[in-house]
C-alpha cells in the first residue's frame, strides 16, 4: 500500500473493534463476544481503513488479529448483514461485496506480517480473514468452516477460491468450499491450513510471541518476502526469478544487509532497522 494519502484524517476511534499498539506489535481484537464476534458493515469498514492507515504510517512491524470470548469470528452477522442485504439492489450488493474483498486485499497487501490467533469457531468471513493472514496460530478448539454455499451463495467469497487452493491444494479447497463442512484443528494442521497448533488456550499467547519475533527481525526483508509471495502466485518462473533478482539487488543496497555483515564480523546479534 502506498504511504501517500489525501485529506482523510488519521483516527484512533475504531468503534467496531479494539486496537492496541506496543513496540511495533499491533493487536486487533474483534470484540462482540456475545455474537461470537460476528462482523457488521462497520467492522468490515474499520478493518479495511485501519489496515490502510497502519500501512501508510509504517508504525507496525507485525499485527495479531484475534477474537474475544469463545471464538475467533462466526462470520457476517445474520441479522445486521444477511437480513439487510435482502433489501439491497444489485449496485448496493456489489458495493458491499467489493468492500469485504477490500478487507482481504488489505490483509494480503499490508507491508507487515499478519498473524491470526484462532480459537473456537472461524466461520464464513471469519474463516476467510484467518485464511488471508500470513500465519494462522490455533489451539485445539479451533474449527474452520467456509459456510457460503450453506446460505445459497458461491463458496468463492472474499477471495476464498483464490487463496484456499494455494494454501491447502485444489482437492481440499473444493471439498471445504463446496460442502461447507467444519474442519477441526487436527485436520486443519494436517492439510496445511494451520501454521502452528498450540496447547489449549494458548493461541493468543503464541501469536503474540510470533509477532514479537517478527517485529524484532528485518522488517523490510519480511515486507518484501510477503509482497513476492503474493505477486508470484500467478507468475511464470522466468518472471518470478527476474522479480527476485531485482528485489535482492535493492535490498543488498539496504542498511540491514550491511548490518548483518557488521554483526557477523563483530560476533553480535544484528540491530535491524527495517531499512
Amino acid at each position: 500500500m502506498s504511504p501517500f494519502t489525501g485529506s482523510a484524517a488519521r483516527t484512533s476511534d475504531w468503534r467496531h473493534l479494539r486496537f492496541a499498539l506496543a513496540d511495533g506489535v499491533a493487536t486487533v481484537t474483534l470484540a462482540r463476544p456475545e455474537k461470537l464476534n460476528a462482523l457488521t458493515f462497520g467492522a468490515y469498514a474499520d478493518l479495511r481503513d485501519l489496515l490502510a492507515q497502519l500501512s501508510r504510517e509504517r508504525s507496525v512491524r507485525a499485527l495479531v488479529l484475534a477474537g474475544e470470548g469463545r471464538g475467533f469470528c462466526s462470520g457476517g452477522d445474520v441479522d445486521e448483514i444477511i437480513g439487510a442485504t435482502l433489501s439491497m439492489d444489485t449496485a448496493q450488493l456489489l458495493d458491499f461485496n467489493r468492500m469485504t474483498g477490500q478487507v482481504v486485499r488489505a490483509v494480503r497487501e499490508c507491508p507487515f506480517p499478519v498473524i491470526a490467533a484462532v480459537h473456537g469457531v472461524a466461520a464464513g468471513a471469519g474463516a476467510v480473514l484467518a485464511l488471508a493472514a500470513d500465519f494462522r496460530v490455533a489451539d485445539p478448539s479451533a474449527r474452520f468452516a467456509f459456510l457460503f454455499t450453506r446460505v445459497g451463495l458461491s463458496g468463492g467469497d472474499m477471495g476464498a477460491a483464490y487463496l484456499l487452493p494455494r494454501v491447502v491444494g485444489l482437492g481440499h479447497a473444493t471439498r471445504l468450499l463446496m460442502l461447507g463442512e467444519p474442519v477441526r484443528a487436527l485436520e486443519a494442521e494436517r492439510i496445511g491450513l494451520i501454521s502452528e497448533l498450540t496447547e489449549e488456550g494458548r493461541a493468543d499467547e503464541a501469536a503474540q510471541a510470533l509477532a514479537r519475533r517478527l517485529a524484532d527481525g528485518p522488517a523490510l526483508a519480511y515486507a518484501q518476502t510477503k509482497a513476492l509471495l503474493t505477486a508470484e502466485l500467478d507468475m511464470p518462473l522466468a518472471a518470478s526469478v527476474e522479480l527476485d533478482a531485482s528485489t535482492q539487488a535493492l535490498l543488498m543496497n539496504g542498511e540491514d544487509y550491511a548490518e548483518f555483515h557488521a554483526a557477523f564480523t563483530e560476533k553480535r546479534p544484528p540491530k535491524w532497522q527495517g531499512k
